[in-house]
């Protein structure tokens, strides 16, 4: 997704190494959510990125989804909670 922006890549990686950022997700500590998540939606694309994001909007309710992709105006976190998104068509 981040291909279509010049300069997305190293902003992201700007905001991990200034703090503002981080990734503290292991998937190995998820892996049998992550399987459910896969197989609820394996009529739908959902990558493993996808799953791995739903998975940490599980663990981390009170944050959003900074995403441009709108596959994720179809997931839902534990079967029927939308995701809070911060998207364009949000």
């Amino acid at each position: 997704m981040l291909a279509r922006y010049p300069r997305a890549q190293d902003t992201i990686l700007e905001l991990i190494q200034n703090g503002a950022l981080s990734v503290a997700f292991r998937l190995e500590e998820s892996l049998a959510e992550l399987r459910k998540l896969l197989q609820k939606y394996r009529d739908t694309p959902m990558s493993l990125a996808d799953v791995c994001i739903v998975r940490m909007a599980e663990i981390h309710d009170r944050h959003g989804v900074l995403t441009l992709d709108s596959d994720f105006l179809i997931y839902r976190k534990r079967g029927r909670t939308s995701l809070t998104l911060i998207h364009p068509a949000a």
